[in-house]
Formats: structure tokens, C-alpha cells, sequence
């Protein structure tokens, strides 16, 4: 909705006379009924009430509604205002955002720089509140005004001012630019280790004949909280998983930095993944105060057998392609994962055939949307895959998340998209891995 346009009325002796915005602030209110003749803007600072008054008898007091713009940055301008009431702040960026906002003091000037040099208006002047400006002509504010004894060293002063907040404005500013600087150089050591704690080679394990694998990760920030892992735990048996912390960012970045670890060194003992799942929720619920949690799949493969022993902490199910056929994989219902203490989760066996494929994914991929707000869904990730399943499984992951991309149309994701795929091969026992009972 556009804000109403601005209503003039005659200035008199008293800036609170006889306008007043509709919606002023009561404290405004209170301050301006104190104010009484012109000597409280500091324009008109000691000088005779009378002579002042005399100057400005019959010139407009403009209202302003909430929103209006007094000055558009590149105008022309001619006029110098005076705040007499409201809230006005100037902005050089054009967008008006808040963090760039120059507040105008109650009694200051307007628009006397462009003004006095004829040259465009560098900034958008804006009412935040319902306002009050006093509108003076360029003749009237330097052949009458300028001329009255005291007015032109209340204006050096005035100017002195603005540029001593201007400069604290801007040095904070050059601060915080300074800071942000800083803040990207750290962001992007973060994002570095952390992608180095994940097993992002393509693909993973080149020299075991039994498997093909291959991941990969995409956060929508510099770093985010979309995980996955896969190791040998010893000569026979590999660990995987897959996981998503809640939310985005530093915060879930350092809980997946967490969980991984612990990850790691739980799998080293054990190879019952319901058994790992039960001790990282226990650990992870420890000092939890930022309520994060993480969604996780996770399973052991008994690389030879093809044995594969699985368990879920409310992720959603992996896609299988056995047979030619691409299909859910059914999976143990399980709850978060570091969200509520003394859990027990459960695990599921599944006998795997040579060329069977695996593929795990995040809620990154099938919960993107078009611009109609329209997922990608895992219906059509199922059907993807289906399709392209020969692929070399740096080619598929490759092409579904190009896939995935086409869709939303868009480069850039709103959420981490991580995927992790296996693939069993049909191998000889080479005698660098001899099969053992």
C-alpha cells in the first residue's frame, strides 16, 4: 500500500501551533507543546524571535504521512526543509534498509547542500514516521534568512554536526565492512575444514574391486549441516551414513563437526549400527542447549557377502536399485538423533546382489522447489535414478543434482544437498583382501 501524499498548511509563530501529524508519537507531542517560538531549531538559536518569524510568516509546513519520500536521490532540488516533527532519516541506499539509515535531528535542515551547489540529491530522504518539515524556498532561506545577524554561524555549526555524525557513521560502518571481512575470511576456513572432514574423492576406494562409491555435498551457505561418511572399519567391513542437521550455517555446521567424530569413533567398536545410533544420542543429547538435532542413516557393509546391517534416526529412506528396479528401502522407524535422551533404536538386515545400488540423499534435493513452490519430490529422484542408474556414479550424482537444479531454476539451493551412493560389484577375492569367515 502507498503512503498518502503530503498536505501543506501556513506556518505561525510556534511550530506546534496549528499542525500536528495525525499519528505523532505521544512523546513527540509532549516534547513539541514545550517548544514554543522558533528558538529550539538550532537555525534560529539566539537570534530575535521576531525577525525570524517575520522571515517565515506564510511559508508551507508540509505534513508527511509514514513512508513518504521528502527527496529521491538523483533530483533535482531548490528547496531547504527544516524537521519541526516526526521521524525523517536519509538513505544512500536506494532500498531504504534500515542498516543504512541516517537519522535527521528534530530542528535540522533538509536538503541545503543540493540546494546551495545546484547539484543532484546524493540520497532518498524518507519519513519513518508521520512528519512535519518547513518548506523554504532557496530565495527565502539565502536572501532573507542568511541575511538576519547569527544565522550563517548557526548554520556552519549545524553543518559541523551533521559532518561529525556523518564521520562516526561512516567509521562504524567501515568497522563493521571491516568485521564482515573478517567474518568471510573465517567463513571460508570453516567451509575448507569442514569439507575436509568429509570423503569427498570420486570416487571413494578406487582399489576395492568389491564396491564402487561416491558422495556428495552442497551447502546452501559457506558451511552447512548436511553430513556423510563412509570407511572400512576394518579389511571387511564399511561403515556409511548420511545425515542432516536442523537448520543451516555455523551453529549446525559445528554440530556436524560433532556428530562426526563421535561417529567415527563409536563405529571403530562396534558393527551394530542400532547399538552406534543408541550411543550417539546419548552423547549428542550431552550439552545440547542449542536443541539442534541431526536425521541419520547409517549401516555397516560386509563388503564380500554383501551382507548389509542398517539403522535410522528419523531420516528418510534410502533408494535401492536391485533388479533393474529403483524402490524405497524399507527402514527401522527410529527417533532424531541427540533431541531426546535414553532412546533405543533398532536396526534391518538386507542380503544385497551384485550391480545393487544404494543411494542415500538429504531432504535438500526432494524438498526443492519452483517458482510455483512445487518440490522436486522423491518420487521424481526415484524415477531419476531409474532412469540412470548404469551411470558411473560420479556421472549420476552429477546429473541429479543438474536435475534438481533445472527444476527449481535456480544455481544455488535454499537448503544443503548431500547425497551418497554405493554401488556392489561383482569381484574376485584378490589376495591384497582375502575373504575371511
Amino acid at each position: 500500500m502507498q503512503a498518502a501524499g503530503p498536505e501543506t498548511q501556513t506556518f505561525t509563530r510556534g511550530p506546534d501551533r496549528r499542525a500536528r501529524p495525525a499519528q505523532t508519537a505521544p512523546e513527540h507531542r509532549a516534547a513539541e507543546r514545550r517548544q514554543t517560538g522558533v528558538n529550539w531549531i538550532p537555525l534560529f538559536r539566539n537570534l530575535a524571535p521576531e525577525s525570524v518569524e517575520a522571515v517565515l510568516r506564510g511559508a508551507e509546513v508540509v505534513l508527511l504521512p509514514a513512508g513518504t519520500p521528502l527527496l529521491k536521490a538523483g533530483e533535482t532540488n531548490s528547496t531547504v526543509y527544516i524537521l519541526l516533527g516526526g521521524e525523517v532519516a536519509a538513505f544512500l541506499d536506494t532500498q531504504a534498509d534500515a542498516r543504512a539509515a541516517i537519522q535527521i535531528a528534530t530542528g535540522d535542515c533538509i536538503g541545503e547542500l543540493s540546494a546551495i551547489d545546484g547539484k543532484p540529491v546524493s540520497a532518498l530522504v524518507l519519513a519513518l514516521t508521520d512528519a512535519r518539515v518547513l518548506k523554504l524556498s532557496k530565495e527565502v532561506f539565502w536572501n532573507d534568512l542568511m541575511t538576519l545577524p547569527g544565522i550563517a554561524g548557526n548554520l556552519m555549526v549545524m553543518l559541523t554536526e551533521r559532518m561529525r555524525r556523518t564521520n562516526e557513521i561512516t567509521l562504524a560502518a567501515q568497522r563493521e565492512q571491516l568485521e564482515l571481512m573478517h567474518l568471510k575470511k573465517e567463513l571460508d576456513v570453516a567451509r575448507r575444514l569442514q569439507a575436509s572432514m568429509l570423503p569427498l574423492d570420486r570416487p571413494l576406494f578406487p582399489d576395492r574391486p568389491e564396491i564402487e562409491l561416491c558422495g556428495l555435498m552442497e551447502p546452501t551457505d559457506d558451511v552447512g549441516g548436511d553430513l556423510f561418511d563412509a570407511f572400512f572399519v576394518d579389511d571387511r567391513h564399511l561403515f556409511f551414513c548420511i545425515g542432516d542437521v536442523s537448520g543451516h550455517g555455523i551453529a549446525s555446521a559445528l554440530f556436524m563437526a560433532r556428530a562426526i567424530g563421535l561417529m567415527r569413533i563409536l563405529a571403530m567398536g562396534t558393527l551394530r549400527p542400532d547399538e552406534l545410533l543408541t550411543q550417539l544420542n546419548d552423547r549428542l543429547c550431552v550439552g545440547n542447549d542449542t536443541n539442534l538435532f541431526v536425521t541419520l542413516f547409517c549401516g555397516f557393509l560386509e563388503v564380500r557377502s554383501r551382507r548389509m546391517v542398517y539403522s535410522n534416526g528419523g531420516h528418510g529412506a534410502p533408494l535401492l536399485v536391485s533388479g533393474g528396479k529403483a524402490h524405497f528401502l524399507e527402514i527401522p522407524n527410529g527417533v532424531l538423533i541427540g533431541a531426546l535422551e535414553d532412546m533405543r533404536y533398532q536396526s534391518m538386515e538386507r542380503q544385497l546382489e551384485p550391480n545393487d545400488l544404494l543411494l542415500c540423499f538429504t531432504d535438500g534435493m526432494t524438498e526443492a522447489h519452483d517458482a510455483s513452490g512445487a518440490e522436486f519430490s522423491e518420487e521424481s529422484c526415484r524415477q531419476l535414478l531409474q532412469e540412470a542408474h548404469g551411470l558411473p556414479l560420479p556421472d549420476l550424482l552429477d546429473l541429479m543434482r543438474q536435475r534438481v537444479g533445472a527444476f527449481t531454476g535456480s544455481a544455488a539451493l535454499e537448503d544443503d544437498c548431500t547425497m551418497l551412493a554405493f554401488r556392489c560389484l561383482q569381484a574376485e577375492v584378490s589376495p591384497a583382501h582375502p575373504q575371511t569367515q
